[in-house]
């Protein structure tokens, strides 16, 4: 492609050419960081995806476990257009109906001793937001985050995030961050002091290559807060809203955080983040910190939407089975190629002794979208709704594609 040769950007069309294709167009406009693959998605349905030609994809990705129930899911767009029609925009500084609605919803998704909410747009806001709410609330200023963890790209969560590639270019960062190794208890015990404001951590590491913590880790690290008198943040994003077969993946290790952070499956697909806080912390100074987008009436009516279907239809426990029968199959029936299959639910990494990407290649034209998760991850997020039959589809193609 043009983005990855230093060629020349396709070059307008002409009267009586043919019009560049979208992902063409991308290439061209965009800010580079990212290079779309060469096909156009015009339509989704459920767990599929179909391109301007009209071929169908079993969507794996869910666009980064964003579009948890699917594509055109019929209910989700009534609620959005619903609401559309009545209320689209609403500054916090005035109650909203809706978004009342979806915080006391929420609060009661994620259990005692959750109290309060803060509504923004993304991952990496709700992340931001975490940060600052640790800092100030603690009186400290450091914070201990994992070797492979990724919290976003944002000054203040790439501090956080590891990866050298997301960091370097981009330094100096905000400062007080130290990584240790996931799941080194000992580590994280040295790194945890009294100037430490909160460790920040993901139940299960994401882009780091799907890596669920040790047993007992997570535990282990709320000891070492209270001791030291840090927070916890736990990094949700990714896990949270039934990937990993519970709602919220901290409630299957019986670990409460002090903050969580949420994003991605939250509403459905329309952008939204949130970090909820336990009792006790908070509230933060008038002006400390606000959000133009977050909690606006459109996005709470999709998260509500979510929220009531993920919990109505089981769908958490449903994610739970099909990892289950996902982890037996790539488990026994693996190839060569395969060092180890990893997960929980619908959020299944397969490390392979190879690179990734010919893998990610060869799957595509096998009709199944999938996404990389480190050099030689293939990583798993397909909507919880994906049915038996296209599931193991998907399965089938991996097993094929890595023998």
């Amino acid at each position: 492609s043009a983005a990855r040769s230093g060629a020349s950007p396709p070059a307008p069309a002409m009267a009586g050419a043919a019009a560049p294709s979208a992902d063409e167009v991308e290439r061209a406009h965009g800010l580079g960081a990212i290079a779309p693959r060469p096909m156009t998605m015009v339509r989704g349905e459920g767990a599929a995806l179909f391109d301007a030609e009209g071929r169908r994809y079993i969507d794996a990705t869910s666009s980064y476990g964003v579009a948890c129930l699917g594509h055109g899911h019929a209910g989700l767009a009534r609620s959005v257009a619903d609401q559309a029609a009545r209320l689209t925009a609403l500054t916090v500084g005035y109650g909203s109906d809706v978004r009342a609605a979806y915080v006391t919803e929420l609060l009661d998704a994620l259990g005692s001793p959750f109290e309060r909410v803060f509504l923004c747009n993304s991952g990496t806001e709700a992340i931001e937001a975490a940060l600052k709410v640790a800092r100030h609330l603690s009186g400290r200023t450091g914070f201990v985050a994992c070797a492979r963890g990724f919290h976003g790209r944002t000054f203040g969560a790439l501090g956080a995030t590891a990866e050298p590639r997301y960091r370097e270019p981009f330094a100096p960062l905000v400062p007080g961050f130290d990584h240790v190794p996931f799941g080194d208890a000992d580590a994280m015990r040295e790194a945890v002091g009294p100037a430490t404001a909160a460790v920040v951590l993901e139940p299960i590491q994401g882009e780091g290559g799907v890596r669920p913590a040790p047993a007992g880790y997570l535990a282990e690290v709320r000891r070492i807060c209270d001791e030291a008198g840090a927070l916890l943040i736990l990094d949700e994003v990714q896990t949270g809203f039934g990937r990993t077969g519970e709602l919220f993946a901290f409630q299957g290790e019986g670990v409460t955080p002090d903050i969580v952070a949420l994003a991605k499956g939250i509403a459905g697909g329309v952008p939204m983040g949130a970090i909820a806080l336990r009792a006790g912390l908070g509230p933060m100074p008038l002006g400390s910190h606000g959000s133009t987008f977050g909690g606006s009436p459109l996005a709470c009516a999709a998260a509500l939407f979510t929220l009531r279907t993920l919990r109505e239809e089981a769908l958490p426990a449903r994610a739970a089975r099909f990892g289950e029968h996902a982890l037996e199959r790539l488990r026994a029936e693996a190839g060569r190629r395969v060092r180890e299959v990893r997960g929980r639910g619908l959020m299944i990494g397969i490390e392979l002794r190879t690179p990734a990407a010919p893998v990610l290649d060869a799957l595509v034209e096998r009709g199944v979208l999938a996404l990389g998760a480190g050099r030689t991850v293939v990583r798993l997020l397909p909507p919880l709704v994906i049915d038996a039959k296209d599931w193991d589809e998907v399965l089938d193609a991996v097993l094929e594609v890595t023998r």
